[in-house]
């Protein structure tokens, strides 16, 4: 087997770990001597070892010493919840690392390199970047752009429809699209809606399968109209944290320790876009209906649209969509049919 290859075995692991790693990236690492796999391993679920110390526990001393490291992501080189991989990989004796993307994260971009460079160790870069990328594309882009990707969800009928009528809550998609939807949720950090759908569907917004790290269930409501809902299941339910921005002063108060309440001079889209970013959130999912999806649209705030469409039609009295402000043509496309549905994913680029 050749570098790519190689490299290919540590992508394959990387998908392995799986949305348990949460805020951390989902790395794979391959560790080979005399041509032979010696071990692999990935990314353990939050606050877990990384790839590459899961790689190298599997191996004794002598075993490490001489080999080649593959990794999907350059190695860090400062302490976190876990201690510097770069030391471990040094410790171990590892002779080349190859690394298919240097880290976007600015505490760790070319620190890992440089690390293992100043030791002897022979670092190859660039090999299988773009495959390894598109493992984590919201890790990615957060620490790229220093905001969370956006990603609008809608459910629609095929006369462009998300309800029979305004304040109606409206089953449009198949059973198929349900458990989809569940288990998509869990690859994002906050699930974002506006206070029109928590008061009418009174949503729970919780992924399946459950998850030590649940999405944070984010509700946009500027007039502060759920301070009359406080039984809405968000606010009781305790399955996971429940954070509303509002301009009204008095939210806080009238939610209590239900909610996180976020209260905002202008709470307009971009506005708690940043929030969240300071925050650390990386990822939005944002199933809100039409006017929480215009908005971000408006604001240029979407990275990724995903439409689940239903052959219904609702007719005249059906709310419409969203649509944004322009055309959008977007590079990246792909189509899956679930059951009598299709699910249309849509994005500029493929190599985020």
């Amino acid at each position: 087997m050749n570098d790519e290859d190689l490299m290919g075995l540590a992508v394959a692991a990387a998908k392995q770990a799986g949305v348990a790693t949460w805020r951390n990236p989902q790395v794979g690492a391959v560790v080979v001597k005399n041509g032979h796999v010696l071990a692999t391993g990935h990314t353990q679920p939050y606050g877990g070892p990384h790839a590459e110390r899961d790689a190298l526990s599997q191996l004794a001393p002598e075993q490490a010493a001489g080999a080649t490291l593959y990794v999907t992501l350059e190695p860090c080189n400062h302490y976190g919840k876990q201690p510097p991989c770069t030391q471990l990989i040094i410790d171990s004796g590892i002779q080349r690392v190859v690394v298919a993307q240097l880290d976007p994260h600015a505490l760790v971009t070319g620190k890992g390199v440089a690390a293992l460079r100043h030791h002897g160790i022979e670092v190859v870069t660039g090999l299988g970047t773009q495959q390894a990328a598109q493992v984590n594309p919201h890790y990615n882009f957060f620490y790229r752009h220093h905001r969370p990707w956006v990603t609008l969800k809608q459910a629609v009928s095929l006369d462009g429809r998300v309800s029979a009528g305004p304040g109606q809550r409206t089953t449009i998609t198949n059973q198929a699209v349900y458990r989809r939807v569940h288990k998509e949720r869990a690859g994002f950090q906050g699930i974002v809606i506006g206070s029109t759908t928590a008061i009418v569907d009174d949503p729970t917004l919780v992924p399946t399968p459950q998850l030590a790290h649940l999405p944070i269930r984010i509700v946009l409501d500027r007039r502060g109209r759920l301070a009359d809902y406080p039984d809405r299941q968000l606010f009781r339910d305790g399955l996971a944290p429940t954070w509303v921005f509002t301009e009204r002063k008095s939210l806080p108060d009238r939610l209590g320790p239900r909610a996180r309440v976020f209260v905002l001079p202008d709470c307009s889209v971009p506005a708690v876009v940043q929030v969240l970013a300071e925050e650390g959130v990386q990822s939005l999912y944002v199933e809100g209906g039409p006017t929480i999806q215009n908005a971000f649209a408006r604001a240029g705030l979407v990275e990724e649209v995903l439409t689940y469409l239903s052959p219904v039609m609702l007719g005249q009295e059906g709310v419409p969509g969203f649509a944004p402000p322009k055309t959008w043509k977007f590079q990246d496309q792909q189509l899956e049919l679930l059951g009598n549905n299709v699910r249309i994913a849509e994005r500029e680029r493929q190599d985020v």
